[in-house]
């Protein structure tokens, strides 16, 4: 990413740190580059799909035991 990533490119980003692969070089142009708007946006967006993503699986789980 040389140029200024764009939202996806920073949802991409935050995604890749949300697994712990993000490079340290990644990092280093999306603090350099990077708009922090995006960067907020797409964390609280990837946040708030894993938190979604925990309640359903454990709904399930729970509908499958018979609780």
């Amino acid at each position: 990413m040389a140029h200024k990533p764009d939202w996806l490119q920073a949802l991409l980003s935050v995604l890749a740190a949300f697994f712990g692969v993000q490079s340290e070089r990644n990092r280093e142009q999306d603090f350099a580059k990077g708009r922090p708007l995006y960067f907020v946006l797409a964390g609280l967006l990837l946040a708030l799909v894993f938190v979604l993503g925990v309640i359903l699986l454990v709904r399930w789980v729970l509908s499958i035991a018979g609780v």
